[in-house]
């Protein structure tokens, strides 16, 4: 009697064994809403890594072809390994050159001042006129401010023509004033982004420095800024990317070749070489991207931050 009496619990034991893994090769392979499944991280990578090819494809073909020979831009079949490499082709998009133009470090110095004044003007102005409207009440806030922001439905062909006619007044066409000085004034997505972020930090801070006599600005400079190392670098980036790459605004200001910014090098290219060799074209084009793709790199992590904790407390 005892003998039967053992072996009844384990032969459900067994049972229940036998019946837990089905249910745990199921729980491995498809998880549950806690944990994601190895078939679903499967899944998941796989479309990750498709996402991805399709948007290095471009940037491959831009390296395919700056290191290509002039007859196998165009080949049929692609030519998709260039077979000699020629890493040459950096050098003589930026070496050879119609005869009156300046030199190619011309452009890229004048790229750097507006893109060094943009970021710096960007953040000071931004970051005032946020903190303004973050922090301190006064009567119209809340009607400013959406003024502000209404001012992003403006699009740039609409004051295209009365900002030529001031700068003509100015005396500032053709130089770099007109693509450095209005950035001093604030941007309103800068301002928008930068005020909802603002607006996450506790107000217990600046009440304690207050109280240690902290004046306002000391408030902005010790504590509000510190704090906001993401959201700044979020919209140094964007700056940076604006500025080094804006075509359109130089375009209309500038007529010297002296001032000319490097995206106005590019596209003289064809002009200088009278025709467009496109693998020197992408060799210039993919050297001219290159300090975007490097600024990105090395400050994406405080980038990503500072756009999700602006979008998820906002």
């Amino acid at each position: 009697m005892a003998i039967s009496d053992n072996a009844a619990p384990s032969t459900d034991r067994l049972a229940a064994r036998q019946f837990a893994q089905p249910s745990r090769l199921r729980y491995a392979l498809l998880g549950n809403r806690f944990q994601t499944g190895l078939l679903r991280l499967f899944l998941i990578y796989a479309l990750l890594l498709a996402a991805a090819f399709l948007f290095l494809l471009p940037f491959y073909w831009m390296l395919n072809t700056a290191l290509k020979v002039s007859n196998q831009v165009f080949a049929l079949p692609p030519v998709w390994f260039p077979k000699p490499v020629m890493w040459s082709n950096f050098l003589t998009a930026f070496t050879i050159q119609y005869e009156t133009d300046p030199p190619v470090y011309n452009y890229a110095l004048n790229t750097v001042i507006v893109t060094l004044n943009g970021v710096f003007s960007t953040l000071f102005s931004s970051s005032l006129v946020a903190y303004a409207f973050a922090r301190l009440e006064f009567p119209g806030k809340n009607v400013i401010f959406l003024g502000i922001l209404s001012t992003l439905m403006i699009p740039f062909a609409v004051v295209m023509v009365p900002q030529f006619i001031i700068w003509k007044e100015l005396g500032w066409l053709d130089t770099l004033w007109p693509l450095m000085v209005p950035h001093w004034f604030g941007s309103a997505w800068n301002i928008f982004l930068l005020r909802q972020f603002f607006m996450t930090i506790p107000r217990e801070y600046d009440e304690a420095a207050y109280l240690d006599g902290a004046s306002r600005w000391l408030i902005f400079v010790r504590i509000i800024l510190p704090l906001s190392k993401p959201a700044l670098a979020a919209v140094a980036v964007f700056a940076f990317v604006f500025f080094w790459n804006d075509f359109l605004g130089p375009l209309i200001i500038l007529s010297t070749p002296e001032n000319f910014t490097l995206t106005l090098f590019l596209a003289n290219f064809s002009v200088a070489y009278r025709g467009t060799p496109w693998h020197l074209y992408m060799a210039a084009a993919l050297i001219i991207i290159l300090p975007c793709l490097i600024l990105f790199f090395f400050s994406q992590n405080a980038f990503l931050k500072g756009i999700t904790v602006t979008d998820l407390k906002g």
